[in-house]
């Protein structure tokens, strides 16, 4: 049952759903240390945030922690490793908890609280899908813990996920424009060079990914028998 194509299905969007949301919790932590240093700048749209200016500077530290923990999560999904889910699953509380009180301190101090609604929302969805894989009775199919047999799955896990992350990287700046937009200038941009180039080269990994995937598996099906 666990190599079924349900199984490999459910196995594949959960890693990366995790990948996704593990590189939004990360880009988000670091993007909130703009407003974080300079509370009273940006025409004064985050000047309710200054006398709390510890706690931003907080989210940001806790942030990029919990987006390196989702990485990592993320590697030990594809690889198989014990405790995998486990780790998936601390990564994402931590996510959903950080992000609901950073929700909460934004819309009482400023009264918004976009972009970080969606950063949020995506931990939460995450979240949910997997606690599903185990509410549902689905474990003995997605187990990431077991992978016997299942290491072309997690290749083309890594391959797909590769691709998703470079997709989101490539467009943050623009999907980010309209909260990020003050005095006509599109803050989220300001690292368009890094993003790019970051984001090329997770698109380049996941082509030579998903190839060496192929090959490893057309190369031993191709083999005579002995």
């Amino acid at each position: 049952m666990q190599n079924t194509w349900w199984a490999k299905t459910l196995r594949i969007l959960g890693i990366v759903l995790m990948s996704l949301t593990a590189a939004f919790t990360l880009m988000g932590g670091a993007g909130t240390a703009c407003v974080a240093l300079n509370p009273t700048g940006w025409d004064g749209k985050f000047a309710g945030i200054a006398p709390f200016q510890w706690l931003w500077i907080l989210f940001v530290l806790v942030g990029v922690a919990a987006g390196i923990l989702g990485v990592r999560a993320v590697i030990q999904l594809v690889r198989g490793r014990k405790h995998a889910y486990r780790d998936a699953l601390i990564a994402l509380i931590l996510g959903t908890i950080l992000n609901a009180v950073h929700v909460f301190a934004s819309r009482a101090l400023r009264g918004a609280s976009m972009p970080v609604d969606a950063v949020l929302y995506t931990n939460l969805l995450t979240l949910i899908v997997f606690l599903l894989f185990r509410l549902l009775g689905l474990w003995q199919g997605v187990n990431y813990e077991k992978p016997d047999g299942a290491k072309e799955t997690g290749r083309y896990a890594a391959a797909i996920a590769l691709a998703a992350v470079g997709l989101l990287t490539l467009t943050i700046q623009f999907l980010m424009a309209p909260t990020h937009t003050i005095g006509g200038v599109n803050y989220a941009d300001v690292w368009h060079t890094a993003l790019t180039a970051i984001g090329i080269g997770l698109l380049t990994a996941s082509v030579v990914s998903a190839f060496s995937t192929r090959k490893s598996v057309v190369l031993p099906a191709a083999a005579p028998a002995k």
